[in-house]
């Protein structure tokens, strides 16, 4: 004969039912956090890397790309006109060293005169007479010399001061090219081929916003799945409390006590003992089974959540850059707009010091050619000077004879003085036509298109680092929360491994609850029965359940259409 179970034996089962109820809720718990947290940081990834086409899009990089296209291509004009402002400094350098030979014939012609003029007097004090005017030979001869030599003197002054400006100029010109030897040609070819990544970077953008999108909307959708696929959890655990329920209303009947206001009598008990071991059995059953099937499909569900977020990250960091692998367009567009607004400055600044000295190598030929006219005068001065002592040669007759020599090197030392300060004036006009052009140069559209492209430079710059933020706020959250999304999805995933063991367990739980009576359930049950039946299925709230009772005992007549599972809303985990 088969023992009857007693009350203990009842309750010994519910306690242990009690047991996997406690660990799948647990579980389920700790998976629901780790989604709940993993898909509110992948929301927030996902919106920001979601905006970042539009932002690539918008009028301000227009305008900044540009402001940058017209920086490149003035850079390489300034770099061209560099090249043809060096050629012309070499040029000035030439012409002025060139006025050194013409002005040193000067210089040795004035001294020349100062010979002639102290060989004169001497000459001169030798053929004195009462009547005899030899003003020409002691005077006039000798202030010429002096004015000629104070003339010179200050000529070739001035002179020497245009040659240290010119080589000053040439000295500066030589150190610039040192430090900035092609380096405007090098920023018009960097920024053109920056600005041609930037424009490959926003039309990868624009045409992978949509498949960015799609890929948004799939992990959207995952997220669902997941959250519907972790109802199990809940479901079981609601069905699992329903079962331990039964099996106290039988602990109950068993021990003689009153279910409800039904105190079963001891005749009634078997019956009772048949009908719920059946039917605890069969939910427990069923529960198990839908367990295993649904933990399944949930573990599937985190796991593809987990792999479409490691694929929107990569796609991120391969369209935009990461500081753990690539440099973003952005970042190396803005390194290579403050080296521009550096090179621009130094620019600037050579401009400047160019500009000076273009006005001081100017005026300085001015003075230069102030004391041409002086330089003049005193070949006017000797040609008279000159005729007047042959004049009075004439008339001394042979009495005249070494003055006439006299006379005669003063006429050639006057051939020679305007030879040399013709070819001196030949070289310092080409001078002054060189200075004039670096001076308009220097103050032209040239020098103000330097200031104006730093401004679009700086502009530029402005324009992208808000943009250029917002690419190293989405990198930096990408660098720090992505590996945690993926982390905590991981996490979630493997949180239902191991629960198939659960339903193992649930399963060897009903196969005692269903050793609990060897005989069937009744065909018809008692009112007593019946009644405690309709308590059980009231409280059901899933449709398996209803569905596994009916299979049983039927659905009575007056019982009201089973009502619809709940459905467990995703704002419940995403809170």
């Amino acid at each position: 004969m088969t023992r009857t179970p007693a009350p203990a034996d009842v309750t010994r089962l519910a306690e242990a039912l009690a047991q996997p109820r406690q660990q799948i809720e647990n579980a389920f718990v700790s998976v629901g956090a780790r989604l709940t947290e993993g898909a509110s940081m992948l929301n927030k990834l996902t919106r920001l890397f979601e905006a970042l086409p539009n932002a690539l899009q918008g009028a301000e990089v227009e305008e900044a790309s540009a402001q940058l296209r017209a920086v490149a291509q003035k850079a390489g004009e300034l770099s061209e006109n560099f090249v043809q402002e060096k050629a012309d400094l070499s040029r000035l350098v030439d012409v002025v060293a060139a006025a050194n030979a013409p002005i040193g014939d000067l210089r040795r012609a004035v001294k020349m005169m100062g010979i002639v003029s102290v060989n004169a007097r001497v000459t001169a004090a030798g053929i004195v007479g009462d009547s005899d005017d030899f003003d020409v030979f002691t005077t006039d001869i000798s202030t010429l010399s002096a004015t000629a030599s104070q003339t010179i003197q200050e000529f070739s002054q001035v002179y020497r001061q245009l040659t240290a400006e010119v080589a000053k100029a040439a000295s500066q010109r030589a150190r610039f090219e040192e430090s900035h030897a092609n380096t405007l040609t090098e920023l018009s070819r960097s920024l053109e081929q920056t600005l041609e990544a930037l424009g490959h970077q926003r039309e990868a953008a624009a045409a992978g916003s949509a498949e960015t999108g799609r890929v948004s909307r799939q992990i959207v959708g995952r997220i669902g799945n997941a959250v519907m696929a972790l109802q199990v959890g809940d479901s079981t655990r609601q069905r699992l409390e329903h079962i331990e329920d039964g099996l106290t209303r039988l602990g109950a009947v068993l021990g003689g006590h009153a279910v409800g206001e039904t105190v079963f009598a001891e005749g009634e008990r078997d019956e009772v003992r048949s009908a719920l071991a059946a039917l605890l059995e069969a939910q427990l059953g069923g529960a198990a089974a839908s367990f295993v099937e649904e933990v399944e499909e949930a573990e599937k569900a985190l796991d593809a959540l987990s792999s479409d977020a490691g694929v929107i990250m990569a796609r991120s960091r391969d369209l935009y850059g990461s500081d753990q692998g690539s440099t973003s367009v952005m970042a190396t567009l803005n390194a290579q707009l403050r080296t521009a607004s550096a090179i621009l400055r130094d620019c600037e600044i050579e401009r400047s010091k160019l500009e000076a000295v273009a006005t001081a190598v100017h005026d300085t030929v001015t003075v230069l050619l102030g004391h041409v006219a002086a330089v003049q005068d005193i070949e006017a001065n000797m040609r008279l000077v000159s005729l007047n002592a042959a004049v009075r040669c004439a008339q001394l007759g042979p009495r005249g004879a070494s003055l006439t020599v006299i006379a005669t090197q003063l006429r050639e030392l006057t051939s020679e003085t305007v030879v040399a300060a013709e070819a001196a004036m030949t070289q310092l006009d080409e001078s002054s036509a060189l200075a004039q052009a670096f001076g308009a140069a220097a103050a032209g559209d040239n020098a103000g298109q330097i200031g104006r492209l730093e401004q679009q430079a700086s502009h530029a710059l402005t324009l992208l680092t808000s943009l250029d933020d917002r690419l190293v706020e989405a990198l930096d959250s990408l660098n720090a929360d992505g590996p945690k999304v993926i982390a905590l999805l991981r996490a979630a995933a493997s949180g239902m491994q191991g629960q198939a063991a659960l339903a193992e367990g649930m399963a060897d739980i009903a196969l005692q609850i269903a050793a609990l009576s060897p005989t069937p359930p009744p065909s018809s049950p008692s009112a007593g029965l019946a009644a405690l039946l309709e308590a059980l299925r009231k409280a059901y709230t899933m449709e398996a359940e209803r569905t596994i009772h009916a299979g049983l005992f039927g659905a009575p007549a007056s019982a009201l259409q089973a009502e619809p599972e709940a459905d467990l809303d995703m704002a419940d985990f995403m809170l």
